[in-house]
């Protein structure tokens, strides 16, 4: 593996970089037009596998201050790490990769990964691949530390091949993003930032609007509580019936910027009573996310504004979400339905997900979230995005769709589906509601970035892979059943680790999921029972 002492890389240069702190942000937006049209040649090139072809992953989660546990660094460093996945694009024999995270990442980690890689020898996968870390344990986004170092990037820049081949893979994309990609002259596989106003929930409530896709009733561009009272009255005098809304900031993400409001015996209030009976519901709203303080939620509510909209209630309810992606060309394609798993305070942040959706209403989501994949499209998005849904069953049995969120980024989703993708080969088809391999075996996942409990702190990365060892916790290759562990790094400090369950049917892919529960926590007990004191007689 090359490291940034090593000559191995042909050189390059960063010469926007000189001139980029110089710009204002019109000169940048359009630096960015410039090399965003060079996006289609660089996507063409890799489909041949050219010997200087490489992509710069930079995973920085450059979120909002509602991402659960992002005042921890190591945490941070562990959301990094979550791309890691990534690494099995090695098996495109003459791909160069350049991996940049905050910390080092244990070698044994990316041993770990590269093993993984099908048809691929370790070593020589190893040998194209640059680790590059800033040194920098903060729990800062790493666009921000990157950009604090321009000889850091300028090294980086020096280890792509040929920037005319290359393009930088972030998480989601912002301006830092943007001047990263300007910086070491390369295009970025994502969004334009300027199109972010369309993934807030403001945003997208307008777009599923204007798309004609059925969403939740309520109201959006909302700042400050008084503005959350008003327009739960007015939801009120349309619906008097509903017992419930959620409140969501704008920029929230995996359920944590969420508040739920009961209404609850408000509705059927004299007029004159009912506006006090909502401001004190609004006041004792429940915070999906513990740990922010209600004074700093109402704080950003009132600088980034928010929505407010009915929950959804029926017979059963479920969370699929749609994956898209927009290719450089405009062309949109489907690539997954899921179903989420969700818990939190109120049942609201994202845990995990179940692949593939349910085939009662794959279908029934498919469809509209093709459609607003078609106008964002329309409206420039490049790469990966979800659409969230909430599917209700009625009596009857029917099913109802819903559209409740849009994300412009990779997500809880992204990471799953692509591990199993790029270790077997296959496709979903939306017809069908399936996942193919080339050979025609199909194939289910299951998988979370919370298995955590205390008990789990007593098992290091060390310790974790040799329980993988002994108890065949892995993924095997001729099968292509197993577990795929990410997350690894925070398992001795947060008692928490990620993994993907994959299986041949969605009960084989579940009995995996929770016999690997099972195992990791029986492993970490029996470790924290076998810390004998010394024997002092000897």
């Amino acid at each position: 593996m090359t490291t940034l002492d090593g000559t191995a890389a042909p050189t390059a240069t960063a010469s926007d970089a000189a001139t980029l702190s110089d710009l204002d942000e019109d000169a940048r937006n359009l630096r960015f037009d410039r090399l965003q049209d060079r996006m289609a040649s660089v996507w063409d090139a890799m489909r041949i596998g050219l010997e200087d072809e490489s992509v710069v992953v930079v995973p920085s989660v450059t979120l909002s201050r509602t991402v659960p546990g992002s005042g921890s660094g190591s945490m941070a460093q562990a959301f990094e790490e979550r791309f890691l996945f990534l690494l099995l694009l090695l098996r495109q024999p003459r791909l160069r990769m350049i991996y940049v995270s905050s910390m080092p990442v244990d070698p044994r980690i990316i041993e770990y990964y590269l093993a993984l890689l099908p048809g691929v020898i370790p070593s020589h996968a190893q040998a194209r691949l640059t680790m590059v870390s800033v040194g920098d344990a903060s729990p800062r986004p790493l666009s921000v530390k990157l950009l604090e170092r321009p000889r850091l990037l300028e090294k980086i820049a020096a280890l792509i091949p040929n920037r005319a081949r290359s393009h930088l893979i972030p998480y989601n994309t912002t301006e830092l993003e943007r001047d990263l990609a300007l910086t070491l002259g390369i295009p970025m596989y994502g969004s334009d930032p300027r199109l972010s106003d369309l993934g807030t929930k403001t945003g997208c409530r307008r777009l599923f609007g204007e798309v004609g896709v059925p969403y939740p009733l309520g109201a959006e561009d909302l700042h400050g509580l008084d503005e959350v009272v008003d327009a739960i009255g007015d939801l009120l005098d349309a619906r008097p019936t509903i017992g419930q809304v959620i409140v969501k900031l704008n920029e929230g993400v995996s359920g944590a910027g969420n508040a739920l409001v009961d209404l609850a015996g408000v509705g059927g209030l004299p007029p004159a009573e009912r506006r006090a009976a909502i401001a004190e519901r609004v006041e004792g709203m429940q915070l999906e996310a513990r740990d922010i303080p209600f004074a700093a939620y109402v704080a950003r509510l009132e600088s980034d504004g928010g929505i407010v909209e009915e929950r959804i209630v029926g017979e059963e309810l479920l969370s699929p979400s749609v994956q898209l992606r927009s290719l450089p060309d405009g062309t949109v394609e489907l690539l997954s339905t899921h179903d989420q798993l969700l818990g939190g305070a109120s049942g609201q942040s994202y845990l995990g997900c179940v692949f593939p959706a349910d085939p009662a209403y794959s279908r029934l989501i498919s469809e509209p979230a093709a459609a607003i994949g078609e106008r964002l499209a329309a409206e420039g998005v490049l790469g990966r995005f979800a659409v969230d849904f909430v599917t209700m069953r009625d009596a009857a049995g029917g099913w109802s769709a819903y559209a409740i969120e849009l994300n412009l980024r990779k997500g809880g989703t992204t990471h799953p589906f692509l591990t199993l993708q790029f270790l077997t080969d296959g496709r979903y088809d939306a017809e069908t509601g399936r996942f193919l391999t080339p050979e025609g075996a199909e194939k289910h996942l299951v998988a979370t970035d919370h298995l955590e409990g205390g008990e789990l702190r007593a098992l290091s990365v060390g310790d974790l892979f040799d329980v993988v060892a002994r108890h065949g916790l892995h993924f095997d290759q001729s099968r292509q059943t197993g577990i795929v562990f990410h997350m690894i790094s925070s398992i001795t400090e947060h008692g928490r680790v990620g993994m993907t369950a994959v299986g041949d049917t969605a009960e084989q892919a579940m009995e995996l999921y929770e016999r690997a529960g099972r195992v990791l926590f029986d492993e970490a007990r029996l470790a924290g029972t076998q810390r004998a004191l010394p024997d002092l007689a000897g």
